[in-house]
């Protein structure tokens, strides 16, 4: 139970990493890209604890960083399929 809360964890440390992001395609995470950096590194540290009390240190960090990327990878991916409608003009508009 307490890898699924690690696994939880770190997905939402994702999500609030990719609302952080420059490229973020999420109209609805959009704005306190700071705040969204400070929460995902917060959430990524306790979903390190997570893993690490459910598995110990090495592998605890392995699963850790694998499921956090994990989410990483399938935020560009469900914001292409399921976002806005303009997703990929978001990215060029701010630059």
């Amino acid at each position: 139970m307490i890898s699924l809360l690690g696994f939880v964890l770190a997905v939402c440390a994702a999500i609030a990493w990719y609302a952080g992001s420059p490229h973020c395609m999420w109209s609805a995470l959009r704005g306190h890209p700071r705040m969204a950096r400070i929460a995902g590194s917060v959430l990524m540290l306790l979903s390190l604890g997570c893993w690490i009390g459910a598995a110990g240190i090495a592998v605890g960090l392995c699963a850790m960083l694998a499921s956090g990327m994990l989410g990483l990878m399938a935020q560009p991916w469900l914001a292409m399929f399921f976002g806005t409608p303009a997703a990929d003009v978001t990215a060029v508009e701010k630059e």
